[in-house]
């Protein structure tokens, strides 16, 4: 599946700006090998599309992590070829979700600057639904979540409504609430409850499987629920995704 249909835009320095990094940054993982070279334009400048922004905020999710440059091209000599930028996305996303809420506090201009656009009244309305930032239209500064706010900024452009938003988020949370509540009974039956160094050790080694199978199931079924509502056949091998599902042949 390929959504990426903009022609790279993007100079170096919006690139570095709306991942946050310096251009110095962007220029050495270039030249590591981590980021492909940019699409050369007229008089000879380089221009980056939506697939640069996405890899390199992979990149910069995996340095968060604590990965050295040697693991992170390892991780990234492993993805499938041919990935676009939603792909890379669902990849950053599944590794973000390994770290704890690390929440910042940024003025307006910052939080624009992030998000690299201007961002209006309704928008700041639709991000705070989603719990990407705390804070109303308006204010000075705002408390907002950098593993979200990509791909807040993103779903600005999908034709939903604050309270549709919301509404989404809350099955999503209630959902994931029962997942993990589950999840932790499971855990329970496995290693004694008064050894918290036994249970905090095997949730650490048991949650990047969780949030994998979590994200491959959601996606199969997504995409059986869109199939059905189109009323299209289901695919020719049976499976729920196809052989072009991104859960079956894109996760990490």
């Amino acid at each position: 599946m390929t959504i990426e249909t903009e022609e790279p835009s993007l100079t170096v320095d919006e690139l570095a700006a709306r991942a946050g990094v310096t251009v110095r940054t962007v220029r050495f993982y270039g030249t590591r090998g981590l980021l492909p070279p940019p699409v050369i334009g007229p008089r000879r400048v380089g221009r980056y599309g939506a697939g640069h922004l996405a890899r390199l905020a992979l990149i910069e999710e995996l340095r968060r992590q604590g990965m050295t440059l040697a693991a992170i091209e390892r991780y990234l000599d492993r993805l499938p070829a041919g990935l676009d930028a939603h792909d890379l996305a669902v990849h950053r996303a599944v590794v973000a979700s390994w770290a704890p809420d690390a929440r910042e506090t940024v003025t307006r201009e910052e939080l624009c600057r992030r998000a690299g656009r201007a961002l209006e009244p309704g928008d700041v309305e639709r991000l705070t639904a989603m719990g990407v930032l705390t804070g109303g239209p308006g204010e000075d500064s705002y408390r907002v979540d950098p593993g979200l706010l990509r791909l807040g900024v993103r779903l600005l452009d999908v034709p939903l409504s604050p309270e549709s938003i919301l509404a989404a988020r809350t099955v999503l949370v209630e959902h994931a609430r029962a997942a993990a509540h589950e999840m932790s009974r499971l855990l329970r039956e496995e290693v004694a409850q008064d050894d918290a160094r036994a249970v905090r050790s095997l949730s650490a080694h048991m949650q990047p499987l969780v949030v994998q199978a979590l994200l491959t199931a959601f996606q199969r079924s997504l995409t059986e629920e869109v199939r059905e509502w189109l009323g299209e056949p289901p695919p020719r091998d049976g499976s729920p995704g196809g052989s072009g599902s991104p859960g079956e042949s894109r996760s990490p």
